[in-house]
Parts: C-alpha cells; sequence; structure tokens
C-alpha cells in the first residue's frame, strides 16, 4: 500500500514552487500523490496549474471579493478539515508563508497529521514585516514536522527556535527548479510583449505589498519618473497588480508616461522571460530575489526588510526601501557603473542547483517508509 501524501497550496507563487515538487513525487512509486488548492487567488493561480498541467484532486475556490484575512483563514481551515477527514493523508505539504499555509498546517495539526513545510525557516524577525506573511510562516514552523530549509541561513533560523537538527533538511528552493524547467531560449513574445523594443534596457518593476500602500508605493513610482527623465535609453515594464489599492497610485503617478509600459498581470511562462529579458528588476517580491539573479539579473528590493538575508550577502540583490532618493541613486548606479552592475550579476545565486525537489521528495519517502 502506498504512502498517501496531500499537497496544499492557493496562490500563484506557491503553485510555481510546489509544481516540481508535486512532479517529484509522483516519480516515487511508493507514493500516492493528492493535490488540494484553496484558490486563495483564483485566475493566478489558475495560469500556472495550466501551464504545469496540474489537475488539482480538491478545489476549494475560496476566493472572494474583497476578502479580508478573517474570512480567508476561517474558510480555509474548514474547507481543508473535510478534504483531510475524506482522504486520511499521512503527511501534509505546503510551502512558504501564505494565509492558505498556516491554515492548511493548522488544520492537519488539528486532526493529528503530519505536517511538511516547503521553504521553512525564512525569517525578518519583525511580527509586521512582511504582514502578514512573517507569522504565516513562524507558525507554520511550530506546527510542522519536517522542515524544507532553502539555505542553510534558514536551517540556522530553524535551529535557534529549538527544531530539532534531524528535521530539518537544506535543500535549495524549488522555484529556481520552476524557473529553470520553464525558460527556453527559443521563447517568442505575444501580444503586447512583441512590441517591446529589447535592444534597449528594459527595467522590469512588480510592487504589491501591504507594508508599502500608500505614499510608499508613491515615493517608488516617483523614482520611476526620475530614473526615465535621466537615462532615454530606458523602458519601465511594470506588471500591475489587481487589486485596486495599488493600480490607484500606479495610475496616478505613471499612466501617460513616456516609456512606461503598465501591462495586466502575466502568465508564468512570459513573466519568467521577460525577467530574463529584463536589464534590472525592482520589486518588493519575495520570490523574484531567488528568481532573477538565477537569470543573472540584478534585483533592487524596495522593502525596509527582506526574509532572504543570504541574497543581500551574496551581492545577488541590494535592499533600498522606499525613499525617492535612494531607489534613483541606486538604479543610476547601476545604470552607469559597469563594474557594480557585473558584480550583482555574475554573483553565486544562494538559492540553489534546481534539484531542490527530487531532494524534498526523497526525503517525504523515506520518512513515510519509517513513520
Amino acid at each position: 500500500m502506498r504512502n498517501k501524501v496531500m499537497v496544499v497550496f492557493g496562490t500563484r507563487p506557491e503553485a510555481i514552487k510546489m509544481a516540481p515538487v508535486i512532479k517529484a513525487l509522483q516519480e516515487m512509486e511508493q507514493l500516492e500523490v493528492r493535490v488540494a488548492v484553496t484558490a486563495q487567488h483564483r485566475e493566478m493561480l489558475d495560469q500556472v496549474l495550466d501551464l504545469f498541467g496540474i489537475v488539482p484532486d480538491y478545489d476549494l475556490n475560496l476566493m472572494r471579493e474583497n476578502q479580508d484575512l478573517f474570512g480567508i483563514t476561517s474558510r480555509v481551515l474548514e474547507g481543508m478539515r473535510d478534504v483531510y477527514e475524506r482522504e486520511r493523508p499521512r503527511l501534509v505539504l505546503v510551502h512558504g508563508d501564505t494565509t492558505t499555509t498556516f491554515a492548511a498546517a493548522l488544520a492537519a495539526f488539528y486532526l493529528r497529521i503530519a505536517v511538511g513545510h516547503v521553504e521553512a525557516g525564512l525569517r525578518t524577525r519583525r511580527k509586521y514585516s512582511p504582514f502578514p506573511e512573517e507569522m504565516n510562516r513562524t507558525l507554520t514552523g511550530r506546527l510542522a514536522d519536517l522542515h524544507f530549509a532553502p539555505t542553510e541561513t534558514a536551517r540556522a533560523n530553524l535551529l535557534a527556535e529549538g527544531v530539532a537538527p534531524f528535521r530539518i533538511w537544506v535543500t535549495g528552493n524549488t522555484v529556481i527548479d520552476a524557473l529553470y524547467q520553464t525558460v527556453k531560449p527559443d521563447y517568442r513574445f505575444t501580444g503586447e510583449l512583441a512590441e517591446l523594443d529589447f535592444t534597449r534596457r528594459i527595467i522590469l518593476v512588480t510592487t504589491h505589498r501591504r507594508e508599502n500602500w500608500g505614499t510608499k508605493m508613491r515615493q517608488i513610482y516617483e523614482a520611476l519618473c526620475d530614473i526615465l527623465e535621466e537615462f532615454d535609453d530606458v523602458d519601465v515594464v511594470f506588471p500591475v497588480h489587481k487589486n485596486p489599492v495599488v493600480r490607484d497610485v500606479v495610475e496616478e503617478v505613471l499612466e501617460g508616461r513616456e516609456r512606461v509600459y503598465l501591462i495586466e498581470p502575466l502568465d508564468y511562462e512570459p513573466f519568467a522571460h521577460l525577467m530574463a529579458a529584463s536589464h534590472l528588476v525592482m520589486t518588493d517580491s519575495g520570490g523574484l530575489q531567488e528568481e532573477a539573479p538565477s537569470l543573472g539579473k540584478p534585483v533592487l528590493v524596495l522593502r525596509d526588510t527582506t526574509e532572504r538575508p543570504e541574497a543581500v550577502e551574496a551581492g545577488t540583490v541590494k535592499l533600498v526601501g522606499t525613499d525617492r532618493r535612494r531607489i534613483y541613486e541606486e538604479a543610476k548606479r547601476l545604470l552607469t557603473d559597469e563594474e557594480a552592475y557585473q558584480k550583482m550579476a555574475r554573483a553565486v545565486n544562494p538559492y540553489g542547483d534546481g534539484q531542490a525537489a527530487p531532494r524534498i521528495a526523497k526525503v517525504v519517502r523515506d520518512f513515510l517508509h519509517n513513520y
């Protein structure tokens, strides 16, 4: 009889990072794999499921208009209780730091089901930065039985919190697996991306963090205006998050600006190739701090803190905050100083070699065999 493993996720970033894990688990003949999605983010999640050919066994379809953290948490908790009671998996795998992650792990704990946490051990040690992700991942770590840390720094964080060493495995980050499986040298852009001039220097920009809403985002976008005024060979491509809190400020500051391309959020495949074709990435995202360096792209992190200090230490990213002047100066340095640019572009990415998923699958197989 095969051991049943259930993989649970709800957002696009989780789906991207768990897709290679699902594939690796399915290749283990000793395991029976089930996939449950909460659809905390509906449309953006579906794009990734289609790309990687993932057909969920359960789809809770929980997304609601103007949803808040209270509603998401309670719907995931109750929905996953019903799924777990029906399937009775021996292990539940969750990823990272979303509300789905924490609530799905909590539901498994209530039913005494073992939990494996992929991308475990990331910490800023600041309760509200990022919010709510820092507490989601910290609380999930207290519930987990298996901790798949992407780096030695993440492992050290877990050890400092009292996690037993034999429950931690340093695997690399599965997003590198997904990226290497997606980016192809013969890819051709379609639609509005096909009209871009990739002989020019493109700055890829993304913003969405709650802690940056309002004045901080306005500072970021005004800095982009400063950069464009200084450098006439630079274009800004900005897939704008669907949240109206973000969109309102983006449109007020950047709409109609020459050489600013405000586009709808992209599917993962064209986004990955856009990242590969860009000169520089400016973002408040966590995942892009891992992905862009693997493609040789320097990253300016538009946040005051990061749970990925390894990238800062390695020199692949730089934490620049949200001050207009600071962002402009740091971008200018990379656009004018070729040595500084190449130092970041050629730094060794600390997040792995693209083989994290097979490592995780092997640990899961061996754990359940002996559990």
